[in-house]
């Protein structure tokens, strides 16, 4: 396993100090229902008018793993005596403050977590901030207010940069989700404060770089989703080091319509035709074998109720999408997963989330989830698919980063990762 060339928050110094720590915790919210509502939300401890309420939203965590991802980095500083500030984004509210993108429902997941007091901040940074960042004693936390409230979050603004750092003796990040952007939060703050990766963080890069750099033989890779301009990083990357990529998903429509396989009301991305052609002809010039469907599952409609059709082929008639690979496929598939020394999934094979339409990814999951080789899942939609058909515990590594993943696998520099400082 390749090593990690970054410092890491185990080896930092931290006992009495405050630790700035960017998390992920951009998770989806959901209202309760009434009987899981835990109550009026006035009821909060938090003084009055302190902050624009989410109270009127009543919202709480629907999908808490990234939260729990983070849980080791926090309680390793816990434990050893640091207090704990912690800054994340939540959604897009595109520098305005939005009440139904409060981190008031995530700190409340966080302390039942981690069964200790989580402070709200008001804002994200300010004199009242700094107090109470100040008053935090060891192993205390302190959750900031949503930080793309602050239009110069996204901008790396070298003033919030520096207001966040004020706030720290020491920066870490274990935000592997948002490491792929050059953000005041994730890259300007490093430059401010002795900055370290969490656990979380290492050990995504770790385990993904591993992929790329020293994978077990053969090593299989499984693309799906709807975009070949999302994936044509990676399919190149591959088509030099795996021994066969595995191309599923709605992008596999720019493969055929690049092939002038007729493609019926399939979704294609226009701008990945081209793209499909040239990994094609790449592939036929490399030692890699790019495969694609045999079969497909067609639908009238992107519905769970339509009517659907098993293809023989992958010709897709006028009047039908495919919203599937279809049987022959999947089983090639599994078969060239079973004997894979390595295999990363990214992207699922159709639309899994209409039941008609899952049996191709289910198939794939299965297969991943009894595969005897390393396993490594790209995050995003493999890993809901995973954790839809209750596998998800079957994977040696499910990644919390969709974007930052693909960009590390492609080879690209991710700045949060970058700013930090050297093992």
């Amino acid at each position: 396993m390749s090593r990690f060339s970054k410092a890491s928050v185990r080896d930092a110094d931290v006992a009495g100090k405050r630790v700035l720590v960017r998390v992920d915790f951009n998770v989806p919210l959901t209202k309760p229902t009434a009987s899981s509502a835990p109550g009026s939300p006035e009821e909060s401890d938090m003084d009055p008018g302190s902050l624009p309420r989410p109270g009127a939203a009543g919202l709480q965590v629907a999908d808490d793993t990234r939260i729990r991802a983070a849980l080791p980095t926090i309680e390793l500083l816990r434990d050893r005596g640091a207090s704990v500030v912690l800054v994340s984004h939540l959604g897009r509210p595109k520098g305005k403050v939005d009440p139904e993108l409060s981190m008031r429902p995530v700190g409340e997941r966080l302390a039942e977590l981690l069964g200790a007091p989580v402070s709200q901040a008001p804002a994200v940074i300010g004199e009242d901030i700094e107090t109470m960042a100040r008053g935090l004693g060891p192993g205390g936390v302190l959750l900031l207010e949503n930080v793309r409230f602050e239009q110069g979050e996204t901008e790396n603004d070298p003033e919030l940069a520096t207001a966040l750092a004020g706030l720290g003796d020491i920066y870490v990040n274990d935000a592997f989700g948002a490491a792929h952007r050059a953000h005041a939060s994730t890259e300007g703050v490093a430059h401010h404060l002795p900055a370290y990766a969490g656990l979380l963080l290492e050990r995504e890069v770790t385990e993904l770089t591993a992929v790329v750099e020293s994978p077990s033989r053969s090593l299989v890779v499984v693309l799906g989703g709807a975009k070949v301009s999302d994936k044509v990083g990676v399919i190149e990357r591959f088509l030099e080091i795996a021994d066969r990529i595995l191309i599923g998903g709605a992008m596999c429509f720019s493969f055929f319509r690049s092939q002038g396989i007729e493609t019926g009301d399939s979704l294609v991305e226009e701008e990945g035709v081209k793209l499909a052609a040239e990994a094609l002809e790449r592939a036929q010039s490399s030692d890699c074998e790019l495969m694609l469907p045999v079969d497909l599952v067609l639908g009238r409609s992107f519905d769970a109720g339509t009517e659907t059709s098993e293809g023989d082929g992958v010709e897709v008639p006028e009047g039908w999408m495919g919203l599937d690979i279809g049987p022959k496929t999947a089983a090639a598939y599994a078969e060239a997963i079973a004997s894979a020394g390595t295999v990363l999934w990214n992207g699922p094979m159709g639309a899994f989330e209409l039941e008609p339409f899952a049996a191709g990814t289910r198939t794939i999951a299965e297969a991943i989830a009894s595969a005897p080789g390393t396993t490594v899942l790209g995050g995003g939609d493999s890993v809901a698919a995973m954790q839809q058909f209750g596998l998800a515990d079957k994977v040696d590594w499910l990644s919390t980063g969709g974007g930052a993943s693909l960009e590390l696998l492609e080879g690209k520099k991710l700045p949060g990762v970058e700013a930090l400082i050297d093992a």
